[in-house]
């Protein structure tokens, strides 16, 4: 199939040909969405919703624009919805925490497109653990909260990742997803290698790419191998009802975050920690209009308390980190106190979203965690503040 898309000043002819095979993988299978797109004979109200979730390569006008027009030239008469949970800076540790809220609650989804190998990486900084803990606490969510919902990932590079894969290494997030996905029955598209393998044969330079955030050159390649992948599975389908996707009873890591969810951090109030909007225009940092309108529980005093009631196996924090962020103390079930820096790289003249952990591999019950600001904060901090959008329970 060929498709020639648009977008702003710029066309492209998508044609689903020329990517490279051992980087379109294929797991699984695509039956679920074919089936809802199409509809019934009798049914001439077709209607389909499709998710993407990453960060700032999600949010922009870029692939997934490309993919949606994609779907609705192949499916014309189809009604789409399609959810944008783009969250620029965030990381698949902080999407296995919101996946609830802003994709599962918005109903059922037949289509799920997944990016976060370059968060993970150059915004997280993550070991191979936490990749493994927030891939798997996607997937393993996803697929159980609704076992019919087919799903994609795609794996975008950042020079660092190019540069590995140029000297024949994958880069550790990529394998520590790649690890979930093939334990999962989930397709991947190693956009990152193709571009790899493009630059390595002298077919494609990484300016014309576009860098970490692709021009529409190097979005519709991505858009490409995601139609290619598609359309091949689409088209070979010759099932005519739904049928869940299995999801292994075996966990990879026992610690992923795979019933994580948002607690409002309202609850924590009181007349030091206020559940209030913060006066960004006071605050010293650029802020994201993201989070325009939000409340967070906010603190800028020291050894100011407060306490948090939770239930599960880990409690972290979703943050925005600016300049003045603080250092975090904390107690659980009255034991002794730890630190949690709240500052990050990024935070020096931005306000920065990221999700901190506090206490993990937890045992499955009611905890108490109590949580003050300390006196002291990163040497590179200009102040010793928290504001926290939401905490993250599993």
């Amino acid at each position: 199939m060929r498709l020639f898309l648009c977008l702003g000043a710029f066309c492209f002819l998508i044609s689903f040909s020329f990517a490279g095979e051992r980087n379109v993988i294929f797991r699984g299978h695509y039956n679920n969405s074919l089936i809802q797109f199409l509809g019934k004979k009798d049914n001439p109200g077709k209607s389909g919703r499709v998710a993407f979730m990453g960060g700032s390569i999600t949010q922009m006008n870029g692939y997934r624009p490309m993919v949606a027009d994609w779907l609705k030239v192949r499916f014309p008469q189809t009604k789409f919805e399609f959810i944008n949970a783009g969250i620029s800076s965030t990381c698949s540790m902080t999407g296995a925490f919101r996946l609830q809220k802003h994709v599962l609650d918005k109903g059922r989804v037949d289509l799920f497109f997944i990016e976060f190998a370059v968060n993970d990486d150059q915004d997280a900084g993550h070991e191979k653990r936490e990749c493994v803990r927030g891939m798997e606490g996607i997937i393993r969510h996803a697929r159980t909260a609704q076992p019919e919902m087919d799903i994609v990932v795609t794996y975008f590079v950042n020079p660092g990742m190019l540069g590995q894969l140029k000297a024949g290494k994958v880069p550790m997030p990529i394998a520590a997803h790649e690890e979930v996905l093939k334990h999962y029955g989930v397709s991947a598209i190693f956009l990152a290698r193709e571009v790899a393998d493009r630059i390595s044969a002298e077919e494609l330079t990484w300016a014309q790419f576009g860098g970490t955030h692709p021009k529409p050159a190097g979005n519709a390649i991505a858009a490409e191998m995601i139609g290619q992948l598609l359309s091949n599975a689409w088209d070979k389908n010759k099932t005519k009802d739904k049928e869940p996707h299995p999801v292994p009873e075996k966990l990879i890591d026992s610690g992923s975050y795979y019933q994580g969810i948002f607690l409002s951090p309202e609850q924590s109030s009181n007349d030091s920690w206020s559940w209030s909007i913060p006066q960004w225009k006071k605050i010293p940092g650029s802020f994201r209009n993201t989070f325009a309108g939000m409340k967070f529980l906010c603190c800028d005093e020291s050894g100011k308390g407060t306490a948090i009631h939770f239930t599960g196996t880990a409690l972290g924090a979703y943050v925005l980190a600016g300049p003045d962020a603080g250092t975090l103390e904390f107690s659980l079930n009255n034991g002794p106190w730890k630190t949690r820096d709240l500052y990050h790289r990024y935070s020096r003249g931005l306000h920065y979203p990221r999700t901190v952990m506090l206490v993990t591999d937890l045992e499955k019950k009611e905890h108490t965690v109590r949580m003050r600001l300390s006196g002291k904060s990163n040497p590179s901090s200009k102040g010793t503040a928290a504001r926290i959008l939401q905490f993250t329970v599993n």
